[in-house]
């Protein structure tokens, strides 16, 4: 087991270090030019996600789409994971995963267009669809949205489930004192409830949580700013001029090489948004929308809210948190976070806790229709209540046992399953050109297909 595991570590370090952040970068930045910088568009999209496309056809609303896109990337990556970019890389890790995200808008944008554009009509007359319905219709290669559907239905089992429900069951073994198991039980019984009823239950649930959660986290982090104000300017210049500058930070920060603060930045970045990696396009492709220019740009501001204002704002609170108390330290990220809500009087412990708690329920929602999509399209609609009692089991057993190999294992199938989909954004750049052109820069958004 040490040797499986010491291999899929050294697995996922190659994969996702800078060939696969090099890819992925390009590839955003490549979408910018040629999609002619959707970006511009970004409070259209905003105004969109809160409007019912009515009359167009789709299982759930846009905005249902989107929060269940963003119950799956808005999660532990976004509080823990951005510490650890600044444990590792410096305070200018934060203005590298916040570029990161400013430029993924538009890879989101392009992956919820094409999930739009080669979307079918499913075994149970419901509308499917995502990169491997795209890799098929769209370039006729159905060996690699085999592949692609193969690492999805792998992935989603260890970072989607497992890992989430450990996550869940040690921390409220750690603040409460309720066994793992008991967690573990009631974590199976709350999702069990939710996804049998299928994806538009799972958007039901994840419209009302994903705001809540979101906006009370926010909240938080607004707190401890104001707690901070003396030190949120020199934090913010500090993480602007530590990206492009090797320094000494002083108050309990060094700087860190450029290189590094790029590295831990950009794959946090990446990590935490998800844009590229193919999974919130399956989602998009449920939308009521009457063209697929629509859900794009409703599916772009998943990308900004999740890293452009969420990570940013973490970063933000850790940076100015650790200038304002200069014992801190700032080496462990789980750690430093934890630290920095502490400051907060009386609430912010529970509310660092209800945050993480939170995230990591709504991951499980929106990573178990990604893998449900990705086994259906693997072995039809029949196989749907089999995969749901599969991720229930996986569910508990994840609350109760130590999960170091799964978490290896499931980087490593998050970054193979990146590579499918950014082969067909690449490759169908020139299908997402004409419909934006054809629908978004010529004034006709409002038009039908």
């Amino acid at each position: 087991m040490d040797s499986i595991n010491a291999f899929f570590t050294q697995l996922g370090s190659f994969l996702w270090g800078w060939p696969m952040i090099i890819l992925l970068i390009g590839t955003h930045l490549f979408l910018t030019v040629r999609l002619r910088f959707p970006q511009r568009k970004l409070l259209t999209g905003i105004r969109l996600s809160m409007k019912q496309d009515s009359g167009a056809s789709g299982e759930v609303s846009q905005f249902g789409a989107l929060t269940t896109a963003l119950a799956a990337t808005i999660g532990t990556g976004n509080i823990v994971g951005v510490a650890t970019a600044v444990a590792l890389g410096g305070p200018g890790a934060v203005m590298w995963c916040w570029l990161t995200g400013l430029f993924g808008i538009s890879t989101k944008y392009a992956e919820g267009l094409l999930a739009v554009k080669y979307r079918i009509k499913g075994a149970n007359g419901q509308w499917v669809g995502g990169p491997m319905y795209a890799l098929e219709r769209g370039l006729h290669m159905k060996w690699l949205a085999i592949i692609f559907s193969i690492f999805t239905a792998l992935a989603a089992f260890g970072i989607g489930c497992t890992v989430q429900a450990n996550s869940i069951a040690l921390l409220t073994n750690e603040t409460f004192g309720v066994p793992q198991w008991i967690t573990g039980l009631a974590v199976c019984f709350l999702v069990g409830i939710v996804i049998i009823g299928g994806v538009r239950i799972i958007a039901r649930v994840c419209t009302v949580l994903v705001p809540f959660m979101a906006v009370f986290y926010v909240l938080g982090c607004i707190v401890i700013l104001c707690m901070n104000g003396s030190f949120v300017w020199p934090a913010l210049k500090l993480i602007v001029e530590s990206a492009f500058h090797p320094s000494a930070a002083g108050g309990g920060l060094v700087g860190a090489t450029v290189m590094m603060a790029a590295r831990y930045g950009i794959a946090r970045g990446l990590f935490s948004n998800e844009s590229g990696m193919g999974s919130a396009p399956i989602v998009a492709a449920a939308a009521q929308t009457r063209n697929p220019v629509r859900q794009a740009l409703v599916s772009s501001t998943g990308t900004f809210w999740d890293t452009v204002v969420i990570c940013a704002l973490t970063g933000l609170v850790l940076v100015s948190s650790i200038l304002a108390h200069p014992d801190i330290s700032y080496a462990d990220g789980a750690a430093l976070t934890k630290v920095a809500f502490s400051k907060i009087p009386y609430i912010g412990a529970p509310l660092l806790t209800f945050g993480i708690l939170t995230f990591a329920f709504t991951t499980i929602l929106g990573w178990s229709y990604y893998a449900e999509s990705a086994v259906e399209y693997l072995k039809g609609g029949r196989f749907r209540m089999i995969y749901r009692v599969c991720f229930i089991i996986a569910l508990f057993l994840g609350s109760a046992i130590s999960l170091d190999i799964i978490w290896n294992i499931a980087d490593c199938m998050n970054a193979l399953m990146a590579i499918p989909n950014l082969i067909c954004l690449l490759l169908l750049s020139g299908v997402a050109a004409r419909e934006t052109k054809k629908f978004l820069w010529s004034g006709r958004l409002d038009e039908g297909e």
